[in-house]
Formats: C-alpha cells, structure tokens, sequence
C-alpha cells in the first residue's frame, strides 16, 4: 500500500537537512500515542467496570465482536483512503482505531492481570525491545526486503483467518502455542520491512502533505506490528 502510492515517481527528490529525521519523529509519535490511547483505554474499560460489556458467563459478548470486526474494518479501510484524507483526518481515525483495538483487548489484559499480571510488563518489555531491534534493522539495513512482502501478507492473513476460526473452535495448547510464535515473527519481519518501506517511499515522495499522509499511514502500519506482537507474547506467557 505504502509503495503503490510511490511507484510513479522516478528518482528521489532533494531532501530537506534533518527531513527524514522530523518524518520517523512524527510516525513514531503517532504511533506511541496511539499505544498509549489502548493503554488507558484498556485501563478506564476494566477498572470502570467497562468489562462485563465484553464478558459474560457464555464467553465473549456481542459487544466484543462488534469492536473487532469494526476496528478490522476501519483499519482496511484506513489503509484503502490514506492519501485521500487530510494528514488531520487520517490521526483521528488512528486514535478511533486504537481506542477500539484497546477496548477489544481488554479481554486478554484482564485474564493476564487475574492469573499473572506481571507477565502484562515482561510482554510489554519484550514486543518494545523486539520493534526497536526490528525497526533499526529496517532502517539501516542495504538488504532489500521487498521480497518479504508477499510472504508477510499472506501470514497475516492466515492469523487472521486463524483468529476468526478460534472464536468458534477454540485452539488446542500445543496449535496455540505455534501460532502465537508464528504471529510474533510474522510481526517482527513486518516491523523491518514496514520500516525499510517507509524509508524509500519518503524519498520518492516531494510533496509535504503526501508525506504528512505517509507518516500517518506508517504509524498506523507500526502500530498494528506493535500491538500484535505484544498481543502473542501476552497471549503465550499466559496460554496455561
């Protein structure tokens, strides 16, 4: 999504001194904020009692599903309009999204927090050391990792697929356990590429509001590799 809007320019344009310094500054700060939006939504929704809106005694409400398939929805649709929406719009759909996506995983944070709740910051920790090597790498890197993309997108899709399937067959330990190693790199290499990407289409792209657009469909692209990555790793210190 990132390149195709990037395809067309032929070489790189003039850069600005400390440019692409202020452009990662941006992404990163978007996606922070977005992180730290699920943080306190999660936070204000378990202990405002905003839970048993997301947990009966059958399981997971409709409620729950609704704020799933409504941030999946949202996020492709995102991705779909970047650069036909202002750099403005696009940062408040991003916040949307990460208040739906900090409210769907409350769930998850809840259970952590009843069983081991010290294993919510080893998971933090480990997803935050995890994307700062992955982005470095990207960033730095001479290898070109566009041959990923396929691969990656169709991973992703199979977790999903997985995912959806889970709501109505429940995984086994062992398959559980696979998947979430699986959705830990898949994420991972996501990380890199998303950065290396990142890094080319900036130098492709003149306009100052093409790459305000670009910055906030990269921090949204940062933010789902970071969430699902701490999401398995929470999902596999906890899969007793």
């Amino acid at each position: 999504m990132i390149a195709k809007k990037t395809a067309t320019a032929t070489r790189p344009q003039a850069q600005r001194p400390g440019g692409i310094e202020l452009y990662f500054k941006r992404i990163f700060a978007l996606m922070f904020g977005a992180v730290g939006l699920s943080a306190l939504t999660s936070w204000l929704t378990i202990y405002g009692g905003g839970i048993r809106l997301l947990v009966n005694e059958g399981g997971m409400s409709a409620l729950f599903y609704i704020v799933i398939f409504g941030a999946l929805g949202l996020s492709i649709w995102a991705q779909v309009k970047a650069f036909s929406l202002k750099p403005l719009t696009g940062a408040l759909l991003l916040a949307l999204y990460a208040v739906l996506i900090g409210f769907g995983m409350t769930p998850l944070i809840w259970g952590a927090l009843a069983v081991n709740p010290a294993s919510i910051l080893y998971a933090f920790i480990i997803a935050a050391l995890m994307f700062g090597a992955m982005a470095l790498f990207g960033y730095k890197t001479v290898k070109d990792l566009s041959f990923l993309g396929v691969f990656l997108m169709m991973g992703m899709i199979g977790l999903i697929l997985v995912g959806l399937a889970s709501f109505i067959w429940p995984l086994g330990s062992t398959f559980a356990t696979i998947v979430c190693l699986i959705g830990v790199l898949v994420f991972a290499l996501f990380t890199a590429y998303d950065m290396q990407t990142l890094k080319r289409a900036y130098a492709v792209t003149p306009d100052e509001t093409q790459r305000n657009q670009l910055a906030v469909l990269g921090a949204l692209h940062m933010y789902i590799s970071f969430i699902a990555m701490f999401q398995y790793l929470l999902s596999l210190l906890n899969r007793n």
